[in-house]
C-alpha cells in the first residue's frame, strides 16, 4: 500500500507541469474576442461647478478631451466611488480620469 501511494504521488508530481502547460497552450489558441479588453482611461482637466453628494454626480466645466474628440463644455459625471466626492470641491480645478461604463463616462480617479 505504501509503495502504491508513493507511485501515485510521484505520478502527480510528474503530471502537474504537463497539465499547466496544456492549459496555457489552450489560452494561446483562444480567439482574442473572448478575452476581455482593458478599458480606455480618458483624462480631463476642469473646474468643479456643482456637487450632488446624494446622487454621486459632479458637474465639471472641462477643457477639451482629445482622446474623446470632445470640445470644452460643462457636464455632469457620476463618480465610481462616492469617496471621490471629498476631492471635488466647488471652484477647485481638478484632473479626473474617466472610463466608459453603461453608455456614460464615470470618474474613477481625481488628482
Amino acid at each position: 500500500m505504501k509503495t502504491r501511494l508513493t507511485h501515485l504521488f510521484a505520478a502527480m508530481l510528474v503530471l502537474s507541469p504537463a497539465v499547466a502547460i496544456a492549459q496555457s497552450k489552450a489560452m494561446e489558441d483562444m480567439p482574442m474576442e473572448t478575452v476581455p479588453a482593458t478599458q480606455t482611461v480618458h483624462v480631463a482637466k476642469g473646474k468643479v461647478t456643482k456637487v450632488d453628494m446624494t446622487a454621486g454626480v459632479v458637474t465639471l466645466a472641462h477643457d477639451p478631451i482629445q482622446s474623446l474628440n470632445w470640445p470644452a463644455m460643462t457636464m455632469g459625471f457620476k463618480v465610481k466611488d462616492k469617496r471621490l466626492l471629498d476631492k471635488l470641491v466647488i471652484g477647485k480645478i481638478v484632473i479626473v480620469e474617466l472610463v466608459h461604463v453603461d453608455k456614460t463616462y464615470v470618474i474613477t480617479n481625481v488628482k
